[in-house]
């Protein structure tokens, strides 16, 4: 992970930016990017986020025996994370207490799972993933 490491560096140097930090949890197979630049905060970190992530996991093929390799850059992902089950939370509740389906917005297949672990062991709710591609979405269904 060490070369793994150096390359994300030198990687991020190229971009152009200066002032960052890089940050490798063995546990979860994380690498932690904060990069502080006011330019980049304007920009859009969706879309560098998953740029860099490509990249990086273009590199951990060569160097990171194969394990998977996750990115997080200004602890994007993480808050997202928790966006995400605090929503499929309040949805559960609403479901619940209304008797009611509720419907999620669209999100990824990794959002998406996330839902489906938070809510498994509510045993007053299912959760159904519905929709085709861009549009797949959770339905959080009252038993």
């Amino acid at each position: 992970m060490d070369q793994l490491h150096h390359n994300i560096q030198k990687l991020i140097e190229l971009m152009g930016f200066s002032d960052f930090s890089i940050s490798y949890d063995p546990e979860g197979g994380r690498f932690s990017v904060f990069i502080n630049d006011e330019k980049f905060l304007k920009n859009s970190l969706a879309d560098f986020m998953a740029d860099l992530e490509h990249l990086i996991k273009l590199m951990a093929k060569k160097t990171a025996e194969g394990k998977p390799v996750f990115v997080d850059v200004n602890n994007y992902r993480k808050e997202r994370e928790n966006l995400i089950l605090e929503l499929a939370r309040a949805a559960a509740r609403k479901a619940a207490a209304s008797k009611q389906e509720v419907d999620l917005p669209a999100m990824n297949a990794y959002e998406r799972r996330l839902v489906h672990l938070e809510l498994a062991s509510r045993p007053d709710i299912k959760t159904e993933s519905v929709g085709e591609r861009k549009e797949r979405r959770v339905v959080v269904r009252p038993i």
